[in-house]
């Protein structure tokens, strides 16, 4: 069985360790390797694995150091970003072992144009695509790209638990209670966030049953959704839905 556990680094950032029963254990996107040696000798932990989700710094900067700390190590990362340090490239569709758990790769490219997700266990690691109340910018690709990525990860089971990459919660928070500020779950989420971050607790992991809830970015679908967005845009469908909200968060 896997335990997984957040490692903080630099404001925002969560790496996220995941962890066997016999001490072995593979961390998701090291922005900084310094917190991570830190973690693996205070927990006696032996590193075996990195998995990347994307090319951006704060997500492979502590890579390089990881290496040559532990020299067998595997690192998966996406084939269309090139990430030097990497040993196994993929881009959607494969399936690794990771210990005794099978992990399946996601092609949910948009953020950046290689960007992949791993599922497996009820585990969801979704870098900068999905956040809690949230999606990332699209910094490389295009707004239909992103609205199938996130359509992607809602296919998912809705008891899947989602481990974005940063704590973000708050303010998406913010944005999502100005397109439905009537959103009794959302209320109480963020009642909820703000009781957890006043107890400097992390907000993750979340789930795709509560982020179809209060996820304004997985609701472009719904009437609430719809209705804020219609000075926004020309059409309402999910698409160009999902594209006025993107415009308007960029703005917030």
């Amino acid at each position: 069985m896997l335990h997984i556990k957040s490692i903080p680094a630099f404001n925002d950032n969560y790496i996220w360790a995941i962890e066997n029963s016999d001490g072995r254990c593979a961390v998701v996107d090291p922005g900084d390797a310094k917190p991570v040696l830190e973690y693996l000798q205070k927990n006696n932990l032996t590193l075996e694995a990195i998995l990347i989700t994307h090319h951006h710094h704060d997500h492979i900067g502590g890579v390089p150091e990881l290496v040559r700390q532990f020299p067998t190590i595997s690192v998966v990362g996406p084939e269309k970003e090139p990430i030097p340090t990497v040993t196994h490239t993929v881009s959607g569709g494969e399936t690794i072992q990771l210990f005794d758990e099978s992990f399946s790769v996601l092609n949910i490219e948009g953020h950046t144009l290689g960007h992949i997700g791993y599922i497996g266990g009820g585990h969801l690691f979704c870098g900068d695509t999905l956040f809690s109340a949230g999606c990332g910018r699209v910094f490389e690709g295009t707004y239909e790209q992103m609205h199938n990525a996130l359509n992607t990860l809602a296919a998912l089971p809705e008891e899947t638990k989602v481990y974005c990459a940063h704590e973000y919660t708050a303010s998406n928070i913010a944005f999502a209670l100005a397109v439905e500020p009537e959103n009794t779950h959302l209320q109480q989420y963020r009642d909820e966030v703000n009781r957890m971050r006043a107890q400097k607790q992390p907000t993750l992991p979340s789930t795709l049953k509560k982020e179809k809830l209060i996820n304004p970015f997985l609701r472009c679908d719904q009437a609430s959704v719809i209705k804020s967005v219609v000075n926004r845009t020309q059409n309402i469908d999910p698409l160009s839905v999902f594209s006025a909200l993107r415009e308007w968060k960029n703005e917030f």
